[in-house]
């Protein structure tokens, strides 16, 4: 497999780094109300955000697990 360059590999990390910012603005926006489905009600919606902050998360600790871990 190909050495990945350094911009790949900041590229790559700066992409998944936006994810995560991303993923909890809109997730703590849904918690706060200001994030609306008008045919959702707000108590779904609200758990809704709190799934999408648990899951982005598990996602950051895995990927930091992932890289503590290597053994390359």
């Amino acid at each position: 497999m190909a050495k990945k360059s350094f911009f790949s590999k900041f590229f790559g990390f700066i992409g998944w780094l936006t994810g995560v910012v991303v993923s909890l603005a809109v997730a703590f926006g849904m918690i706060d109300g200001v994030l609306k489905i008008r045919f959702i009600p707000d108590i779904v919606m609200k758990i809704f955000g709190w799934i999408v902050i648990a899951t982005t998360l598990i996602g950051v600790i895995i990927s930091l697990m992932r890289l503590i871990l290597k053994t390359d």
